[in-house]
């Protein structure tokens, strides 16, 4: 009669407790991407255009201003002229200077629109040299462009030559690219300093001051020197006004093509994304207002170079940024 097996008890070694280093990874929610929002809400000002109920206001004002002091100042010089004639004369000749230096500074703003004016001129000649092929047309640009830039030492050999080899092109491409490696190199490159020297201030001044409203001072100061610098290099020194009117014209191309909207290829050029979640709240906020600033500075480079950038002449934002922010904030990574 054969053995009766009866179940078999199999003992199995003891389950793991559950410890740290078997718990699920916690998800890397991570900090919400800075905006810079001192850029956008600079960009958004600069490129608003007010209402004719607006324009008509301040327009009112400033006559009404100007009515009330003339009368003031007329009344005031006859009246001391019939009390005590010394001392009215010396009122008259007082606000005589006044009315002398308002004049002198009218005409330096309509000279700083005359040479903005002058700028334009030539960048939509060499625009329609370039469309049409007119080589007739791209040699008297380059002429122009010379002239413009005769008395800049800096580009006096690139003036040299392109004045020697100007008829022997027969392309307006070459030929504008000729007058841009002799010519405007040097200028580029000037511009390009300024654009990274304002994108650096912007960029440490959002980082390491808390207060909201500074970073919109700080950007709007910042943003209205380079644009005013860099048409001073180019041959366009813009009076008050004149900066002015072309900071609206820079901020509202910007606007208008969505430049200023922070996308992932802005953030990726800034800094990149491993090391921007890293960084705080605020140096993060400080790098993108840093890269706004540079997009504004290539753009107002565009609006006041006398040539249109040809194939890779045009800055890379990207470049500019990691020039500028390179080793500003090296210690915040880690």
């Amino acid at each position: 009669m054969s053995e009766r097996k009866g179940p078999v008890l199999i003992e199995l070694d003891d389950a793991p407790e559950a410890g740290p280093e078997l718990a699920a990874p916690v998800p890397d929610v991570g900090m919400p991407l800075p905006e810079g929002k001192a850029m956008q809400v600079v960009a958004t000002l600069g490129a608003r255009r007010p209402s004719w109920l607006a324009r008509f206001f301040w327009s009112a004002l400033v006559a009404l201003i100007g009515f009330v002091a003339s009368l003031t100042a007329w009344n005031f010089v006859t009246g001391l002229l019939a009390s005590n004639p010394v001392l009215g004369w010396v009122a008259f000749a007082l606000i005589g200077a006044v009315v002398l230096a308002l004049l002198l500074i009218c005409l330096r703003e309509l000279a700083a629109f005359s040479r903005l004016g002058r700028l334009d001129k030539v960048h939509r000649a060499a625009e329609a040299a370039l469309a049409s092929g007119d080589v007739k047309a791209a040699r008297d640009v380059a002429r122009r462009i010379s002239t413009l830039y005769a008395g800049r030492a800096e580009v006096r050999l690139g003036r040299e030559t392109l004045d020697r080899q100007r008829e022997e092109l027969f392309d307006p491409a070459s030929l504008f690219a000729l007058a841009e490696a002799e010519v405007m190199a040097p200028l580029d490159a000037m511009a390009e300093r300024e654009v990274e020297a304002a994108a650096r201030q912007v960029a440490t001044v959002t980082a390491l001051v808390p207060l909201a409203f500074a970073d919109i001072i700080a950007a709007l100061t910042s943003n209205l020197r380079m644009i005013r610098k860099i048409a001073e290099i180019y041959g366009g020194r813009a009076g008050t006004l004149g900066a002015w009117r072309l900071t609206r014209a820079v901020l509202t191309h910007l606007v208008a093509t969505g430049a200023v909207a922070v996308g992932d290829d802005l953030l990726g050029s800034a800094v990149g994304g491993s090391v921007l979640s890293k960084l705080s709240r605020r140096f993060g906020e400080g790098l993108v207002n840093g890269a706004l600033t540079a997009r504004v500075g290539v753009a107002a480079m565009e609006v006041c170079r006398p040539l249109p950038f040809g194939t890779g002449r045009r800055p890379s934002v990207t470049g500019l940024i990691k020039r500028a922010l390179t080793g500003l904030f090296n210690g915040r990574e880690g």
